[in-house]
């Protein structure tokens, strides 16, 4: 019996060393950043076993199955119904300033899609004036309502929003809702799930958490973006998700979450439209492209608010947000200024900061004091010695959770969407972020940056060397992890 015990053991140790080899040669021939792989490959080694199954559960960018299938055969069509927008009238790219025209080029040669002009758009700052505003086009909706969102938490107004949403469906507006299976967990516990599904309304899981599929997709690529169209007339697109930040995460000790949301009418009200068309396609097979738009422009307001939609995800190209949010960096001739929630950029994403630092422009980095979570708060802090060094200036909101994704250049141009500072956000889950080239737009989300830094306490160079051993030690540890988190 010893003697079988003895093999037993000898076994389950050259099956182990055997599945790690295998693993390994995996990690070296997939083709991804060298941080990437160099972090995989300490995870396996340090933690046994459970290493492993971290890679098998997170390493690889595997939408699963049925969804990549579907997404492969989607792409073409959608890309047609984009090129098709290089038609409309309110694509002028003669017209466009010089922040924006490389980026219509590079979106138009890699997905066909074009930057638009002709939009109105409204920025949105308070939870009560986003809520509201919804609230309002929900109830003047006439036929369509298209909802997608990472989060959807019940609580104050969120639940009026619910139940705008039934109403509308009862008086025969066609809603369909997509909400992610892991972001949204308490709304599918909730008894507003069911109330939708009786009035009417169709509410789907994005990427659906089930123990039994963990092994099959990568559990934490994830439907980020957050998006509402109204009959292909209005649209919403931002940083929120659709929560009463009164009664979301109390308990964090963060605070209130600071989001900010765009309202929008005109042609990208379409792109959007579409982008939402891609996800429900992907998650139920169903194609409903929506109409292009009739680009009818008020010739005195012809060339004003051109916008450039720019979605990332599993079968969109890929890293066309980090190549979108570099080209636009890297045109910055006086000032830079970044608000996010997550700061862990890669490597090449944090020497662009440093190098636009160190060519003269101001470059702002303003991220929230308290974090909600611990290891992305530890690893944002392991950058900033480097950054500063570089001639950056770093800002920590005491105000809550700055939640806002926000890149103003220039004073000029601006990005707003649901994109982090994060390789998760900008290289795996699905995104959208809008590139907007409007002087008065971005200058409402430069003074909005500035009532952020007026909450904000200034990290000092001094001060920052003052800091314990054991918070050095920290911010390294989670260091170490960035590329992973």
């Amino acid at each position: 019996m010893d003697k079988f015990y003895h093999f037993l053991t000898l076994a389950s140790i050259g099956l182990y060393w055997f599945l790690v080899a295998g693993v390994t040669i995996r990690v070296v021939l997939k083709r991804r950043a060298v941080s990437v792989s160099l972090a995989w490959l300490m995870v396996i080694y340090i933690v046994p076993v459970l290493g492993v199954a971290c890679y098998f559960l997170f390493g690889e960018l595997n939408l699963g199955r049925k969804r990549a299938e579907r997404a492969k055969v989607m792409f073409t069509p959608f890309q047609q119904w984009f090129t098709q927008l290089n038609d409309c009238n309110a694509h002028v790219p003669e017209a466009m300033g010089r922040h924006i025209y490389r980026i219509d080029e590079l979106c138009n040669n890699r997905l066909g899609l074009p930057a638009l002009s002709g939009n109105t758009l409204s920025l949105q700052q308070s939870p009560d004036e986003i809520l509201h505003s919804i609230i309002e086009d929900i109830e003047n909706a006439q036929h369509s309502i298209r909802m997608v969102f990472y989060i959807w938490h019940p609580g104050g107004l969120a639940d009026s929003v619910a139940s705008a949403l039934i109403q509308a469906a009862k008086r025969g507006v066609d809603v369909k809702l997509l909400l992610d299976s892991a972001g949204s967990p308490r709304f599918f516990r909730s008894h507003w799930y069911k109330m939708m599904k009786d009035a009417g309304i169709d509410v789907v899981q994005a990427l659906e958490v089930k123990m039994w599929r963990i092994f099959l997709r990568r559990l934490d690529l994830r439907q980020h973006r957050k998006i509402i169209v109204i009959d292909d007339e209005i649209a919403y697109t931002g940083s929120m998700n659709l929560v009463d930040p009164a009664f979301f995460k109390q308990s964090c000790g963060v605070g209130q979450w600071i989001d900010i949301m765009v309202r929008i009418t005109g042609p990208t009200v379409n792109v959007l439209s579409a982008i939402h068309c891609w996800d429900w396609e992907v998650e139920t097979g169903e194609r409903q492209l929506p109409k292009h738009p009739e680009c009818r422009i008020d010739n005195s307001n012809e060339f004003q608010h051109p916008i450039q939609v720019v979605p990332s995800g599993p079968g969109m190209p890929e890293y066309l947000i980090y190549q979108v949010l570099t080209l636009a960096i890297n045109q910055a001739n006086r000032s830079l200024r970044i608000t996010t929630p997550y700061f862990v950029p890669s490597a090449d994403l944090l020497e662009t900061l440093k190098m636009t630092a160190q060519r003269g422009v101001e470059v702002e980095l303003i991220i929230p004091h308290k974090n909600d979570s611990m290891m992305v708060q530890w690893a944002s802090r392991a950058f900033y010695s480097e950054l500063m060094a570089a001639g950056v200036k770093i800002y920590e909101f005491y105000g809550g959770l700055l939640h806002t994704k926000s890149v103003v250049i220039d004073d000029q141009f601006c990005l707003v969407g649901t994109v982090n500072m994060d390789m998760r956000s900008l290289w795996l889950n699905f995104e959208v972020t809008l590139a907007v080239d409007d002087e008065e737009f971005t200058k409402q989300m430069s003074w909005l940056q500035d009532t952020y830094i007026k909450q904000s306490h200034t990290v000092c160079k001094d001060e920052w060397k003052k800091r314990s051993i054991f918070s050095r030690f920290l911010e390294r540890v989670f260091y170490l992890f960035n590329p992973l988190l």
